[in-house]
């Protein structure tokens, strides 16, 4: 049974070529979409955390005081 036409050295050389360069296309296209992704899971968090301030009727100054002294307070414990 004839196995068809046999590629070149050059021909297999520049299929692998195009390969990589479709692959390294799409590897940054799921980059970007990633990154994406993280950012809209990002918005949604403070989004949520915007939202319970709010409901608390706190300022971002209070909270972040609130916050502060929590971590001053947890250090305060590891040492």
């Amino acid at each position: 049974m004839a196995r068809g036409h046999k590629k070149t050295l050059e021909e297999r050389i520049a299929a692998k070529q195009e390969l990589i360069e479709a692959l390294t296309t799409r590897i940054e296209s799921e980059k970007r979409e990633l990154e994406e992704l993280f950012q809209e899971k990002r918005m949604k968090e403070l989004e949520t955390v915007s939202d319970l301030i709010s409901d608390a009727g706190l300022s971002a100054d209070e909270v972040a005081e609130a916050l502060q002294q929590y971590i001053d307070g947890r250090m305060a414990d590891v040492s």
